[in-house]
């Protein structure tokens, strides 16, 4: 090494000081990161305007007089309802969902749909949720997020009687982007923002099935 030094410093002209070389060192991803890597440029941009998606979708529907039908969902309407550590736990769950805002301008500003059953699962150190009935059948992955407090949910939604489930990007039309929260003691949520049917917002509430099934 002492060799290497002095050889080094026998090619440095007399008197003239040698300046050390920048470094580039680039920052590790962050989880918004990681998670903005595998979402297409539109459905970044519904996450991003979840809060507008909220504003928007509750105006029409109280403007539409649906007013006591959404205070009565507690929580699960509101924005700001979101509680730490939302990472639900693997199982069978009480599904149900609203939808908030108008596809078209007759149409309904709030509906609210009948339950379903929905599994939450892991695979590959990631959580997932499907729904397991229904015509319309939304399923993905869960992605850690910047924001402590959410999961960035990532799908796609499965049609009539599919049996495979569609990956996310497999047909663009069919992607879905939103995110989850835990809202209540046992309770969450997925929001889907801008949802690809046209609406302005989409909320799913889960909750476990008291008698879960033995593996």
């Amino acid at each position: 090494m002492l060799l290497v030094m002095l050889g080094l410093a026998g090619c440095t002209a007399p008197g003239k000081e040698v300046k050390p070389q920048p470094v580039v060192v680039a920052a590790p991803p962050t989880r918004a990161d990681i998670w903005q890597a595998q979402a297409s440029a539109a459905d970044i941009n519904r996450i991003r305007r979840v809060a507008t998606g909220w504003a928007a979708g509750l105006a029409e529907a109280r403007a539409a007089g649906a007013g006591g039908e959404m205070k009565a969902e507690g929580k699960l309407l509101d924005p700001d309802a979101g509680l730490p550590r939302p990472f639900p736990t693997p199982g069978i769950y009480n599904c149900r969902m609203d939808k908030l805002g108008r596809e078209k301008p007759k149409a309904v500003a709030f509906e609210k749909f009948k339950p379903f059953f929905c599994h939450v699962g892991i695979d590959r150190n990631m959580f997932t949720i499907i729904k397991l009935t229904g015509s319309q059948r939304p399923a993905g992955r869960m992605w850690e997020d910047d924001n402590p407090n959410r999961l960035i949910f990532l799908g796609s939604l499965g049609l009539g009687n599919e049996e495979d489930v569609l990956n996310y990007g497999d047909d663009p039309r069919r992607d879905m982007a939103g995110i989850f929260e835990r809202i209540g003691n046992f309770r969450w949520r997925l929001v889907i923002p801008y949802p690809q049917s046209g609406s302005k917002l989409l909320v799913f509430e889960l909750t476990p099935v008291p008698d879960q099934p033995k593996e």
